[in-house]
């Protein structure tokens, strides 16, 4: 599996707050965020891992090529300032092109690493008419979640039921629905289309992409990870090193 992280953003919020550290260095018991989140998806098998950092974080950019060397896997740095989360991923895209299917992440999404393993082997071995695998929680700890309308779970013989098919996207509470998108997009060649065409017509946010897979006709299944926690403020650092 090839994997990327988006760690473009510029974590204004955490600085107001008194953290100096760019968030993709935040210290989550002793361990850069970036870091952690790297070494999860080279223990799920990754074959490559492809990041994007702003071209302000000259930091992470130097930590990132002094860490390449020390990993089993290649590291590919993409170093662009970018206007959202959606263009980070246009300006990745092109390295997961022809890779077949690929996950992506945000570098403040925090799990645990099992359940993410099994996600990851759960969508490289998933069938061919899958063509996305969202991580969705059903712990609801952001400040502007993207609600995640489901039908009951697929049947897992010999796991919990944690495979749901996706029937929409909510930017506000809905009765019924009681997942919300987790920041991990598990995509293949049909989904970077789609995405080509919002960047086309000038569409933006990650939201409105995972909309438009499902209006696309895209076969798109959600993947409950359990616990996701979202590294925006101050208190949620601790937060996240509560949880990991």
């Amino acid at each position: 599996m090839h994997y990327g992280i988006i760690a473009a953003g510029e974590g204004s919020r955490l600085r107001q707050e008194g953290i100096e550290r760019p968030k993709p260095l935040v210290l989550l018991n002793g361990v850069p965020m970036i870091e952690r989140l790297i070494r999860q998806m080279i223990g799920a098998e990754a074959e490559s891992v492809s990041v994007i950092v702003n071209e302000q974080m000259t930091e992470v950019a130097d930590f990132l090529r002094s860490l390449a060397p020390s990993l089993p896997v290649p590291l590919q740095l993409v170093v662009k300032s970018t206007p959202s989360s959606m263009h980070s991923f246009y300006e990745l895209s092109s390295l997961m092109k022809g890779k077949g299917r690929f996950i992506l992440t945000t570098v403040d999404t925090i799990f645990h690493s099992q359940p993410f393993a099994r996600y990851a082997k759960a969508f490289a071995e998933g069938p061919e008419e899958v063509d996305c695998m969202m991580g969705i929680t059903g712990f609801v700890d952001d400040e502007k979640p993207l609600y995640v309308a489901t039908l009951p779970p697929d049947v897992n013989p010999g796991e919990e039921n944690r495979l749901y098919q996706i029937i929409g996207f909510f930017d506000d509470p809905t009765p019924g629905v009681r997942f919300i998108s987790g920041g991990i997009y598990g995509l293949d060649g049909s989904a970077i289309s789609i995405l080509e065409e919002c960047m086309e017509k000038g569409v933006s946010r990650m939201r409105n992409f995972q909309r438009a897979l499902t209006a696309g006709g895209l076969n798109v299944k959600g993947y409950d990870l359990g616990k996701i926690v979202d590294v925006d403020h101050a208190e949620d650092i601790r937060t996240a090193e509560q949880f990991v």
